[in-house]
């Protein structure tokens, strides 16, 4: 296999040499480090108190009704989804601050495609993207020059696994939830995108898109931990600020399955003995969309009132990986047959997860 040719970046000038800041500053900053999170910690251990007090003291709902269940659950499940949004979503955006669209493409240049599949997923991680504002990005891969199939990978990863879907599912599920979500969604992501990348389907993108040369210099990036921290900061106040809509709307979705929905309910639904429920829930996905923020709460609700594991995550998965919006905006990009093969094969594989975790687990 040949390894990827980008010519036209190197032309780009490179970005300028860091500016380091005084010893004694960055100390300062570590210090402000270390007590923010002993700060946050000790907050955030004590949200449950605090939820049981408000719902169950000063509201005097009864803890057995359903009410005081739903109530209970979203007063502690919103400040604890925000806090953690705003930690992890901080600590990633100074990461990403080394990284621009033009190093990604520098990273995924020169490696053989195969490397490609497996860079670009992961790559897709650490973008606060949703399905909808992956593609943007995607364009620019494509029009670089890179690999079709590996730009699939990113496009599949970018919003299904990422930092918020993480960390909501350790959360409000624990972490061997959040690793089994983060290896699947990784492997559909590497595979899909080597599968489209096997069945050479250049000729379906729109010619336009093969016609747009990429351009520009790269920008400048953050240089110090200054800098680093602002960019960090930044990246809480935009993706925070555009999705806890989401996170409210999903919390209090759950909140409602949670106190409302009748034990056992779901199990019929989308329990194991069901053959028929994880294509159903696919199914039912793909039309909605949200992004983790507003489906992770729901699918903690499903899973406490008896769905199967696989069947959930198959739906969580079709919301995030194969929104209806998401195929609208690539039809204008990739003819309807490449959009198919997208679909079919990302859906087969969100499939092979639900069934696969409806065995084992």
């Amino acid at each position: 296999m040949q390894p990827i040719e980008l010519n036209n970046l190197a032309a780009k000038p490179e970005p300028p040499e860091p500016r380091p800041l005084p010893p004694v500053v960055t100390m300062r900053y570590c210090a402000f480090a270390i007590v923010g999170l002993v700060v946050w910690f000790g907050v955030y251990r004590q949200l449950s108190a605090v939820a049981d007090f408000i719902a169950y003291d000063l509201c005097s709902l009864s803890p057995d009704s359903r009410l005081g269940k739903a109530t209970q659950f979203f007063l502690y499940d919103t400040p604890k989804v925000m806090m953690l949004l705003v930690l992890v979503i901080f600590a990633v955006g100074i990461l990403r601050s080394f990284f621009t669209p033009a190093r990604t493409r520098k990273i995924l240049a020169g490696k053989r495609e195969s490397t490609g599949n497996v860079l670009a997923a992961l790559l897709g991680i650490a973008t606060p993207f949703c399905s909808c504002s992956a593609v943007p990005l995607f364009i620019g891969f494509v029009t670089a020059g890179i690999p079709l199939g590996v730009t699939f990978s990113f496009l599949i990863a970018a919003p299904m696994v990422n930092e918020v879907a993480l960390v909501l599912l350790y959360g409000l599920l624990g972490w061997k939830v959040a690793l089994l979500y983060l290896a699947t969604g990784l492997a559909i992501a590497i595979v899909a995108g080597w599968t489209i990348g096997r069945l050479r389907m250049e000729n379906h993108v729109e010619e336009w898109v093969k016609n747009v040369l990429s351009g520009g210099n790269e920008k400048a990036m953050p240089a110090n931990i200054h800098e680093r921290a602002i960019y960090g900061w930044q990246a809480v106040k935009d993706i925070v600020g555009r999705v806890w809509p989401l996170v409210i709307i999903g919390i209090g979705v759950g909140a409602a399955i949670h106190g409302y929905v009748p034990e056992g309910f779901m199990a019929s639904i989308m329990g194991k003995s069901a053959w028929w429920s994880v294509p159903l829930a696919v199914v039912i996905g793909i039309p909605m969309y949200a992004n983790a923020a507003g489906v992770v709460p729901v699918l903690q609700a499903l899973l406490a009132k008896g769905a199967a594991l696989g069947t959930a995550l198959a739906f969580m998965m079709s919301v995030i990986a194969l929104s209806l919006p998401e195929m609208v905006i690539l039809r204008k990009v990739l003819k309807p047959a490449l959009i198919t093969t997208f679909i079919g094969v990302v859906g087969t594989g969100i499939l092979l997860v639900g069934y696969l975790f409806n065995m084992l687990i």
